[in-house]
């Protein structure tokens, strides 16, 4: 059973960083592309970042580019999200997400807030 375990979530005022983190297991995690996605308060859930099997490969929405950065540990079968710069609008529930086994799976998700 694919899990994912999301941590690093908080409040924050604007300019602020925080790193979260998502702990994997269920998968051979190092085959597999692994996302962030985020939905904030009323709104639908939006794509954040992507990173490929080993790393090489980085994709980030227009709306976090130059301020966001995902990497990954296979070591440790943990996916992390750098936010730097946040912003009021970055409010939201972050959720790590995988296609791994034939069907996508998030976690339960991490409360990031910037406030000021």
């Amino acid at each position: 059973e694919v899990q994912l375990v999301e941590s690093g979530g908080g409040l924050v005022q604007p300019g602020d960083s925080l790193r979260l983190a998502c702990a994997a297991s269920g998968f051979i995690f190092r085959n597999y592309d692994m996302s962030w996605v985020r939905q904030a308060p009323g709104k639908g859930p939006e794509w954040v970042s992507t990173v490929t099997p080993y790393g090489y490969g980085t994709y980030n929405a227009h709306s976090v580019r130059g301020r966001f950065s995902i990497s990954r540990d296979n070591a440790k079968n943990t996916v992390y999200l750098q936010m730097n710069s946040l912003k009021p609008e970055d409010t939201a529930v972050y959720y790590c997400s995988t296609d791994a086994l034939g069907r996508t799976t998030k976690g339960q998700g991490t409360q990031v807030t910037v406030s000021s």
